[in-house]
């Protein structure tokens, strides 16, 4: 190119600006080198066009260390306590997070009552990042131990957490197993524990790591080694405590648990003498399950975002009526007007012989302040119950609003959230059309010069429109770090203005110099008005 460029008159040259724009065609400077660059050298990770390393990090003492690591970062040497300084050494482009133990905590509580409510009702914690669920009397009701452990995996999988799973005699037996077995899931047959448990480390047995490293020295790494010595000599130098741990994995200790107890939903009920099935005894018995319900929730501290009515009929069918609110609440007045709008969709059929009313969704709800100054400010508008009773007409997934996300790729930069939730405005800095299309369409018939001036006629939808003023381009590449298959995509936005004073956003894909960035084809993503 600079050859070609130097044979042309000095009057045919192209401009310092000009060559400029040119360069705007060169390579993206992130993306992995070939080979023949060096691309196979130690130093650049492997995954970076997949996925990054990531690790979480928080103060131990005067240190920063790793307080977890993904699969990538495990795989290129980072491990648990790491000091942060370490591993930003060994890997220059790590993804560093803040560690949060409450939400962690909160997590596993949450899949805890899950399990307690539809595998086992006796599950506990085991540590900060594992469950104990004790599955005697119903691995059978759920089609043996592998069919629940397996489904189990799935569901992990599907939250985006890589589980282990262990089944064993005992807790402590199935914990080891769990964290320093060789498979994501085992299964130990009865009375197997000492023999599954012999080749693992001495730290499977939740030892105190200090005590594990005095065993390290003496010649003590093995759960089998361990549990030959003597036990009069193990004790004088290392405490009861390391018997205790070792009798509780082979089943020959009972270990206490704190059971998570599943809190049940709010409700109220009413069973009745004869069957009803007027639409006026039905509102009379749906106030009366509101008092008994709110009351309750009064007392818990909580209020109502998802209320359910069930009601029974003597032939054995059931009936539903499910109501949301946008905002947690115990106003009785707005429930009962939400409900009355749905009784009229109730079957009585023969009649009705029991109601039940189910808080199915709830949130905290303190007191509310009323203000006791007659020249207080005017109170501001309360959007919630209008919201409730659009919802209620319309459907909840017809109200929302539009939030910013964070994504380069204008089509998913924007997502929808709850009518009352906070909005995340676009950046000043880059102007975006009001109206983007949900996916953009493509046009034809475009004339454009390559490779940077904007289009100036295309056809949408049938239509030819003449364009007058073009701004542009604004270059955008594809995530390469979400999907491999945006490596070397190019987007060039142009906003465009045609003879009527329409405007329009307009993309072509590729950069006009490079085949791998695109096929040059025109798209439509949005416009004004």
């Amino acid at each position: 190119m600079e050859a070609q460029i130097e044979q042309l008159p000095m009057h045919r040259r192209p401009t310092i600006r000009e060559m400029g724009r040119r360069s705007e065609a060169a390579e993206m400077p992130f993306k992995r080198m070939r080979p023949d660059e060096g691309g196979g050298s130690v130093f650049l990770p492997s995954f970076a066009a997949e996925g990054a390393a990531l690790v979480t990090i928080h103060n131990s003492g005067q240190r920063v260390v790793l307080a977890a690591v993904s699969r990538e970062a495990a795989a290129l040497g980072l491990a648990l306590g790491m000091p942060l300084t370490q591993a930003r050494a060994m890997i220059p482009g790590l993804d560093i997070h803040e560690a949060d133990p409450a939400a962690d905590a909160a997590l596993l509580d949450r899949i805890g009552r899950f399990a307690a409510r539809r595998i086992t009702p006796l599950v506990a914690t085991a540590g900060a990042d594992g469950l104990w669920l004790d599955l005697t009397g119903a691995a059978h009701l759920n089609g043996g131990e592998r069919r629940v452990c397996a489904g189990l995996l799935r569901f992990c999988a599907k939250l985006g957490i890589e589980a282990r799973i262990a089944v064993a005699g005992n807790g402590a037996a199935a914990d080891a197993l769990a964290r320093h077995g060789p498979e994501r899931l085992t299964l130990c047959p009865e009375g197997g524990e000492q023999a599954a448990l012999g080749p693992l480390p001495i730290a499977a047995l939740r030892i105190d790591p200090a005590v594990v490293e005095k065993m390290r020295r003496l010649g003590l790494e093995w759960i089998g080694e361990l549990a030959a010595v003597p036990r009069g000599p193990l004790v004088r130098r290392f405490g009861r405590d390391v018997l205790l741990k070792l009798d509780q994995a082979l089943g020959q200790a009972a270990e206490p648990i704190d059971p998570i107890v599943p809190r049940d939903a709010p409700s109220a009920e009413l069973r009745f003498a004869e069957p009803i099935g007027g639409a006026e005894v039905i509102a009379r018995a749906v106030s009366d399950l509101l008092d008994q319900l709110i009351e309750r929730l009064r007392e818990t501290g909580l209020g109502a975002r998802a209320l359910l009515l069930l009601c029974d009929r003597v032939d054995r069918q059931q009936q539903r009526v499910e109501i949301g609110a946008a905002r947690a609440t115990r106003d009785k007045a707005h429930l009962l007007r939400l409900l009355a709008r749905r009784i009229e969709t109730i079957e009585p059929g023969f009649g009705i012989d029991a109601m039940r009313l189910i808080a199915a969704r709830t949130e905290p709800l303190g007191a509310i302040a009323v203000p006791g100054d007659l020249a207080a400010p005017e109170p501001v508008p309360d959007l919630s119950q209008l919201i409730d009773l659009i919802a209620g007409r319309l459907g909840a997934q017809r109200l929302y609003r539009l939030s910013a996300i964070e994504s380069d790729v204008p089509e998913r930069s924007v997502c929808r959230i709850a009518p009352l939730d906070t909005t995340i405005a676009w950046p000043d800095a880059w102007p975006r059309p009001p109206r983007l299309l949900p996916r953009p369409e493509r046009i034809d018939h475009v004339v454009a010069e390559l490779p940077d001036a904007p289009p100036r006629r295309f056809t949408w939808r049938g239509r030819m429109y003449k364009l007058v003023r073009g701004d542009g381009p604004e270059r955008i590449y594809g995530e390469w770090w979400k999907r491999g298959a945006e490596r070397d995509a190019v987007r060039d936005y142009f906003h465009v203005e045609d003879e009527s004073g329409a405007r329009f956003w307009l993309f072509r894909r590729g950069d006009g110099i490079d085949p791998r960035t695109g096929d040059l084809s025109w798209w439509i993503q949005g416009g004004c008005g």
